[in-house]
Formats: structure tokens, C-alpha cells, sequence
């Protein structure tokens, strides 16, 4: 096994608003948030989960023309729909047990300023048309109230699904969607920014060597192949994952192969106590055991699996297994 390391190159990012990057794929998202955040326009931010959708609502409301204003965000998966109800439009006092003071909700605290729901396609039914409400006629009703609270606020929300497909299955009003989205812009993931891999790779390295528990100066050339070719469903919340986990069970100055998480070692998450592994889990496990047979040599390992070179390469991305 290899042990050539790679030391710390200088800084190889830039900051934005909040976005740590070095990729050119991210200057174009930011020159392109920089011309929308001008208007009122709502904007619906698409990307996958851990691609840094609330930063970029935040971007866009210090860029824009509300800025300096009131900024509320909430997350629309955490809550039940009458919870929801109370925290975006507020209650008076007595509409509900516990309800013992009256208590203003975001949409009110956010008046004249930018207003971030993440996760907008998990918004109940019930709630997207009062929703609907705010964003055509611009009022609101509080839970247990009867006169509407008019408001002025600028709408900025996220997704990792399709809005269009929630639509399909009824799960999303259609008249909302159209309302949400006048601007939809889209997060690239993080396996499609050029060069942000080792980028932020080494900009985690430097904010967990501030902590003082480890000092890193380097990665094993082995480890940093792994990093490389991993797929990263996770993202950039994977990829800084990653890196604590190395901080926390390794020491020493250089990251080694052995300090990464199991997923880009190549192995197979341990199951609980009787759960059986599944057809996928059983073939990434043979791949595996036949490139340890081979050396690493894949044309040996795809010989060993019955398999061609070409299928056993697709196989490799699949289960993301890094050599």
C-alpha cells in the first residue's frame, strides 16, 4: 500500500455570503442569486440534501433589497400542521389549549422582510392554502382570529424533491407551486462542482484544526483517492462529516485511510442483531472482496466476479466504492 501523503496546499476557496467554495459551477450560482436577490420575486432554491440550501436563502436576503430587514426561517418538516398553523401565522389568546397569551407568528415578525421555509413540498395540505392566502392577497388570518393581519413579505423557500412530481401525487396544491417557484434556482451537488471536493476537504481540515485536539498538515495520497471518488449523496454536511470523524478517531498530523468513515473505506455498514444484509449490500460485499483478492487490479477482479470490465466500473460508481 501506497504511503505517500499530500500536504495542505494554500487556500484553495473563496467565501460568499456564508458559501465556502472553489468551484466555478458555485460563481456562476452566485452571479446568478446576485441578479435575483435585486427583486422581490419568490424564489424556489432546489439542490439535495446537504448542498447548502439555507445559506443560500440567507445569500439571497442579504443581497437583496430587504436587507437590514427582519429575516425568519423554519423548517416545514419539524412541525404537525397545527403547530405550523400557530408558528406561521401566530394565535390569539384562548383559540386552543395552552394558548394563553396572544403570540405573533413568523409571518408577522418578518413584516417588510424575507420570510425562508425549507422543506416546502412537506407542508400539509391545510397550511399550503392559507399559504396560498399570504401570497395573493398578502393577509393572514391567526389561528382563532377572525380578521385578516395584512403583511409584506418577500418568500423564499426550498426543496429536495420535485415540486412537479408532489403535484402529480397530490401531495402539493398546483396553483401554489406556480406561486413559489417564479424563480427557481438550482444548488449544483457537490460531485458536480469541480474541484470543491478537496477544496472544502481542506477548508474543514483548517476550522476543526482550529479546536487544538489535532494538528493536520496532510492526507495518505489512498485516503484522498477515496474522497475523490465517492459520490457524496450527503454533500457538503457529509463531506465536514467526514472530516470530524477523522479528527475524532485518528491522530497525528496526516489523515490515513483507516480515519475515514466506512462508507468511503469501502465497507459495509454493520447491521443490527439479526437484520439480514440486502441483495445490494451482499453484491457491493463481493466486489469488494474481489478487488482485496486482486490487488486492486480491476480487469483480475472483474475475471474473479464473471463479470466485464465495463460492467464491474458501472458497479464500482453504483455502490461508490473508491479504490
Amino acid at each position: 500500500m501506497s504511503r505517500a501523503v499530500i500536504a495542505r496546499p494554500p487556500t484553495q476557496t473563496t467565501t460568499f455570503h456564508g458559501i465556502v467554495t472553489g468551484a466555478p459551477q458555485m460563481r456562476a450560482f452566485f452571479a446568478l442569486a446576485t441578479k435575483v436577490a435585486r427583486t422581490d420575486s419568490t424564489v424556489l432554491i432546489r439542490g439535495e440534501t446537504g448542498t447548502g440550501k439555507e445559506l443560500a436563502a440567507r445569500m439571497l436576503a442579504a443581497l437583496g433589497r430587504r436587507k437590514g430587514k427582519p429575516y425568519r426561517a423554519l423548517n416545514c418538516a419539524t412541525l404537525t400542521s397545527d403547530l405550523l398553523a400557530s408558528e406561521l401565522f401566530g394565535h390569539v389568546r384562548g383559540s386552543f389549549t395552552g394558548a394563553i397569551k396572544d403570540r405573533l407568528g413568523l409571518f408577522a415578525l418578518a413584516n417588510h422582510g424575507t420570510i425562508f421555509l425549507d422543506e416546502i413540498a412537506e407542508l400539509p395540505l391545510e397550511i399550503q392554502a392559507r399559504l396560498l392566502r399570504v401570497l395573493q392577497e398578502r393577509t393572514f388570518v391567526p389561528v382563532g382570529a377572525t380578521e385578516p393581519v395584512s403583511v409584506d413579505v418577500r418568500l423564499l423557500s426550498a426543496t429536495n424533491k420535485s415540486l412537479r412530481n408532489e403535484v402529480a401525487e397530490r401531495r402539493f396544491r398546483e396553483d401554489l407551486m406556480y406561486r413559489v417557484r417564479v424563480v427557481p434556482v438550482f444548488l449544483p451537488p457537490l460531485r458536480e462542482r469541480t474541484g470543491d471536493v478537496d477544496a472544502l476537504f481542506w477548508h474543514f481540515v483548517g476550522v476543526f484544526n482550529a479546536d487544538g485536539v489535532r494538528d493536520v498538515r496532510a492526507v495518505a495520497s489512498e485516503a484522498l483517492d477515496a474522497l475523490r471518488a465517492y459520490e457524496w449523496p450527503g454533500n457538503v454536511r457529509e463531506l465536514r462529516n467526514v472530516v470530524e470523524y477523522a479528527f475524532a478517531v485518528g491522530e497525528g498530523p496526516t489523515i490515513l485511510l483507516s480515519e475515514l468513515t466506512p462508507e468511503l473505506r469501502g465497507e459495509r455498514p454493520r447491521l443490527a442483531p439479526g437484520e439480514a444484509p440486502t441483495m445490494r449490500e451482499l453484491e457491493r460485499e463481493r466486489i469488494v472482496a474481489a478487488l482485496r483478492q486482486a490487488e486492486g487490479k480491476r480487469a483480475i477482479a472483474a475475471q474473479l466476479l464473471g463479470m466485464s470490465r465495463s460492467t464491474l466500473w458501472r458497479k464500482l460508481k453504483e455502490h461508490q466504492i473508491a479504490l
